[in-house]
């Protein structure tokens, strides 16, 4: 990487504005691509203009003013051999007034409208016409910017770098020969400065061949990044569990339900792993209520059996306590030590957890981030399981993981179904298994949209469920009043909902709740002692009553497809028809009304998943911004669905056969990046 400041034109600003843009170096520089073009190779006449065409004129100032009525603006009229085009500027400098003078010949570049006196551009570029002017040659690319930073000067200091020096290939040419696909320094030049008659529609959806190249090279320097990591965690040593010869058969006979094709393929996968002298590193991915949980339980008695610890780490304190009661009942008739530990525990509880832990008498831990603090030590850490994987950050999975020695094998599991192009971008370098199928007996949840107009029905329907015995949900997305989002909250609903249902048990739980309060109106839900439950989103995950089988969901519209998927999955985990009510304000936004008519449509997590992908892109998606993991700037995962193919066909050879070629070409796209350490 060649460091900016090793340019001497590049000056200091500019350098310190450059890095806002995240831009460190020469290479980052000319990675950095237009986010379109406009045409200032040619030159429109007055006449010949349309509304609603971008264009440039040239002619001279003939008028010029600041306007007061009715708002100030500054107005000039510029003419040409064919007529007059009134130029307008409601936010202008003193410097602009002088540049519109009567007499000044002007090149303007702008969307033609119509105005009251013809033809007019609103906020035109202006440039001074000089004697040697010249129409420019190629198009015009405008890039992304931040406040400081003018066009002008950042295709500047691109067109400096282009010039500094040949930018060579850094992988095998036939690669791209392959695919048709042109030179990296033809493309870069391509991109900059496309010619004058470039498809304007191709350059600025991205599908070029010079776009395709670079978005190939982006993703291959991923593909090569992840399996390099791959590579490095199968050199490193891990304890190796034998299958469990009692310990799962056991906990298999006294389950009153048998475990589906899907569950015993990936626990078979897991069980296969374990046995591995390297650490397994396994995504475990299924849809809400598809059984992972029982899976996890059995790779957790290979590795109790072969006399090591297992430590099961959840996100939050109502998930993470769920997962103890659930593994607490399978396990203690197995005569398995199971320890508890959270941030919000009493000190003398803390310690007597910590004190098991150490002492190897705990053989299962289950908590939230607790577990990995530093004042935690295992006697014999051998697996670490974590769910809900995406919440966690890389350093938080990583300090987890440094508590074993030699290094435990992981188990990520997610109910967030994942894309197959996310999984194969994003989790390269992670073996991932998928249940994709749910248990027998479960009856489909239908899903119902419905007006806050009609909220008294609501009312009536949750009414009527709760006196044939059955529990309900109702979420609120807010714990207090705000006054910015004006959204029903938790609190005001509880107080309203006793005042409504007198005759019912109402309870409520939201995340500034202390754990015990939480768990306690939990536990009498799960005991049916609880009718109707008002909740935040904590009860997006984990949670498993089956008696509950309706849900209310105020203010849908301002979720998330992934959010609302997991809440609806609540309800349906019992025998009886369910249902969930998504209640909505009548002011919909297009992206409020698309998600929502994705969840109406589907019960198909993967197709959510999709959807939710192609709304929100990868970053937000998956929580990625936070975590660490290099985001893609070029490739786009929808559109690039067959370089994304190409790529990871070809990262294997590539590592083998020129290992100093992929070196240059990680350097080149992934810098230090490259160096985090992958978990």
């Amino acid at each position: 990487m060649t460091p900016l400041s090793a340019i001497s034109a590049y000056s200091k600003p500019l350098i310190s504005n450059l890095s806002k843009l995240g831009i460190q170096s020469v290479q980052g520089l000319l990675l950095h691509l237009p986010l379109r073009y406009i045409d200032e190779t040619h030159l429109t006449a007055v006449r010949d203009l349309r509304v609603g065409e971008s264009v440039q004129v040239e002619g001279e100032i003939v008028h010029a003013e600041v306007s007061y009525k009715p708002r100030k603006a500054l107005m000039a009229r510029l003419e040409d051999a064919s007529g007059q085009l009134t130029l307008r500027f409601l936010h202008f400098y003193p410097s602009q007034i002088a540049a519109l003078k009567v007499g000044k010949k002007l090149r303007v570049y702008g969307e033609v409208r119509s105005g009251f006196f013809g033809y007019e551009m609103v906020h035109p570029s202006c440039k001074a016409v000089g004697e040697t002017s010249v129409v420019a040659q190629t198009l015009t690319p405008v890039y992304p910017t931040v406040a400081g930073l003018s066009q002008a000067s950042l295709r500047k200091a691109i067109g400096l770098a282009l010039k500094q020096q040949a930018w060579a290939e850094t992988l095998p040419a036939s690669l791209y020969q392959a695919l048709n696909l042109p030179s990296f320094a033809d493309s870069l030049q391509a991109l900059h400065n496309p010619a004058a008659d470039a498809d304007v529609a191709a350059l600025s959806d991205k599908t070029t061949p010079q776009s395709r190249r670079l978005a190939l090279d982006e993703l291959l320097a991923q593909q090569l990044s992840m399996r390099k990591h791959y590579a490095r965690r199968r050199s490193v040593d891990a304890p190796r569990f034998m299958p469990s010869k009692k310990w799962v058969s056991a906990l298999l006979k006294s389950l009153p339900f048998a475990l589906t094709a899907a569950q015993q393929k990936v626990a078979l996968e897991i069980e296969r792993d374990l046995t591995q002298a390297h650490p397994m590193q396994r995504l475990l991915q299924g849809d809400v209520g598809s059984g992972k949980t029982i899976v996890a339980c059995m790779a957790a008695l290979q590795a109790i059996e072969n006399g090591w610890q297992v430590a099961l780490m959840a996100p939050t304190e109502i998930l993470a306590e769920q997962h103890y009661q659930k593994m607490l009942g399978w396990l203690k008739p197995l005569g398995i030590q199971t320890a508890w530990l959270t941030g919000s525990q009493s000190k003398k509880d803390r310690e007597l957890a910590m004190q098991a832990i150490a002492n190897g008498s705990a053989q299962l831990a289950v908590g939230t981030h607790a577990l990995f603090q530093e004042a935690v030590q295992f006697k014999q850490l051998g697996l670490a399981i974590i769910d809900e994987q995406h919440r966690f950050g890389v350093q938080q999975r990583l300090a987890l993981r440094q508590k074993g020695q030699p290094e435990p094998h992981q188990l990520m599991m997610t109910a967030t179904p994942i894309p197959r192009t996310l999984s194969m971008s994003y989790y390269a370098d992670l073996d991932v298994s998928v249940i994709d199928e749910l248990p027998p007996g479960r009856t489909p949840i239908v899903t119902k949209l419905v007006s806050e107009a009609r909220r008294d029905e609501i009312l009536q329907r949750v009414r009527e469920s709760c006196a044939q015995g059955h529990q309900a949900y109702w979420v609120c997305p807010l714990i207090e009043e705000s006054e910015a989002l004006q959204l029903v909250t938790a609190n005001d609903t509880f107080a309203l909902m006793q005042s409504i249902f007198p005759e019912l048990a109402i309870g409520l739980v939201h995340g500034r709740l202390k754990s015990v309060e939480k768990q306690a109106v939990m536990t009498e839900f799960s005991a049916g002692r609880i009718q109707l439950l008002v909740a935040t989103t904590v009860v997006e995950v984990g949670v498993d009553v089956p008696n509950a089988n309706l849900m209310v969901i105020e203010h849908a519209e301002r979720m998330g497809l992934s959010q609302l998927h997991q809440l609806r999955g609540r309800v349906g985990r019992g025998a009886a028809k369910s249902t969930c009510i998504l209640l909505y304000q009548n002011k919909l936004s297009e992206m409020a009304s698309a998600r929502l008519k994705v969840i109406y449509e589907s019960n198909d997590g993967f197709a959510i998943a999709q959807a939710d992908l192609n709304l929100r892109g990868p970053g937000e998606f998956l929580g990625l911004r936070q975590s660490g993991v290099p985001m893609l700037k070029i490739a786009d995962l929808n559109r690039d669905a067959d370089l994304l193919e190409y790529a990871k066909s070809q990262a294997e050879a590539l590592l083998n056969d020129y290992p100093s070629a992929v070196e240059q070409h990680l350097d080149r796209w992934l810098g230090h990046a490259d160096e985090l350490v992958k978990v």
